[in-house]
């Protein structure tokens, strides 16, 4: 049982406040696995915990900024967590971490890792696309320091970039929606509308992150059956449950039968509304059906993207002394960094049939003889 030293950074704190605390932590950290799912709906300023240390200190030191959204919404950015307790654990490092409240928080919260020199961080995380313009000016400004960013690509000697083949995993749970819609299915709290072909899509900011999902889920649908009509809206946010669960309602009631979500905490919404509809959703980031586990008798399945193991994979290079500032690393199916898991409770009632067309379809993009589209418009 680890303990843990970790501080919270507040949006609107000073470079002093980010140091490791000097004591060690309480708690006993449990076992790392749902990487702080079990909290609150983020952003509220909270932490506890840790900083794998030993008595000639940690391995690295390692700050952490989190997307909009914060901890608690059981996919992203606890994805993200839990690469880095991971890293903690194994690795011995000790980290800091920091939940943004707005967009405009992420300049002043990397720069004030780079700038610290009580301790000095080895590696600054920062989470998410929508931090990549401040990263462009701060990994120029600081260019000693060692950053990481997911989800999008800084050109920058000091940044190491890694995005993911989204658009492959969407690919396979869109086929699996598009094939369910066209059958009579139900199981746990939903059911498939016998009269009905047809399926949604909620994305949080509309970008060509975003879109990646959009075009893959809707190639997916397509593949299965080039019928099915595909439903599609953006909240313009992650952080809205109540915007996504009116998005879903409104696709429900025009005859959806399952609708996916690429929208990070606004995701909730569309779970919320699965349920009161008796239809169907589809998570993302995590298995949705764990963290979310008051839903998990309406998410059909979710498209896994190992935030996770890029967090670590950056950090262990850190660690090893071997960081490739200016690099790009690409995750998809064949790397498993993307991948459609189905849901806990609902995955044994897919029929067999479904989920052999999905795992075939999964190799033969592997092998490149299925092409996914990343812009909605190709799909």
């Amino acid at each position: 049982m680890s303990q843990r030293r970790r501080t919270f950074i507040s949006s609107i704190g000073t470079a002093t406040a980010i140091g490791l605390a000097g004591c060690s932590g309480g708690g006993d950290g449990g076992d790392g696995g749902d990487g702080g799912s079990t909290g609150g709906d983020g952003g509220d300023g909270t932490a506890s915990g840790d900083g794998g240390s030993t008595e000639s200190g940690p391995a690295a030191r390692v700050g952490m900024v989190y997307a909009t959204g914060g901890l608690g919404d059981g996919s992203f950015n606890d994805q993200a967590q839990t690469g880095i307790i991971r890293a903690e654990e194994e690795l011995g490092i000790a980290y800091a971490e920091s939940q943004p409240e707005a967009v405009q928080d992420f300049s002043n919260l990397q720069a004030q890792y780079a700038q610290a020199t009580n301790p000095n961080y080895d590696l600054v995380c920062c989470i998410g696309f929508l931090q990549a313009d401040a990263l462009t000016q701060n990994a120029e400004d600081y260019p000693d320091q060692n950053f990481m960013i997911v989800d999008s690509v800084v050109d920058a000697s000091n940044v190491g970039s890694y995005v993911f083949a989204e658009h492959e995993g969407s690919f396979l749970v869109g086929l699996m929606a598009g094939r369910l819609t066209s059958q009579s299915f139900s199981a746990g709290a939903g059911e498939t509308a016998s009269d009905s072909t047809n399926v949604g899509f909620v994305g949080g900011v509309e970008s060509d992150l975003i879109k990646k999902f959009e075009a893959g889920y809707t190639a997916g649908v397509k593949y299965a059956n080039e019928d099915v009509n595909v439903q599609t809206a953006y909240v313009g946010g992650f952080t809205d449950p109540s915007g996504g669960q009116e998005a879903a309602l409104s696709m429900y009631n025009s005859g959806a039968d399952i609708v996916y979500h690429a929208a990070g905490n606004t995701g909730t919404g569309v779970f919320r509304a699965a349920q009161e509809a008796g239809r169907f959703a589809i998570g993302v980031d995590r298995d949705q059906s764990i963290t979310k586990e008051s839903f998990s008798d309406v998410i059909l399945a979710s498209m896994v993207k190992r935030v996770d193991n890029a967090v670590y994979s950056s950090v262990e290079s850190v660690v090893n002394d071997e960081f490739q500032g200016g690099s790009v690393n690409t995750l998809g199916l064949e790397q498993n960094g993307v991948e459609a898991v189905y849901g806990q409770q609902l995955g044994s009632e897919i029929p067999q049939e479904i989920k052999d067309e999905v795992s075939e379809a999964r190799q033969s993009i592997i092998d490149g003889d299925i092409s996914v589209p990343t812009d909605p418009s190709n799909a």
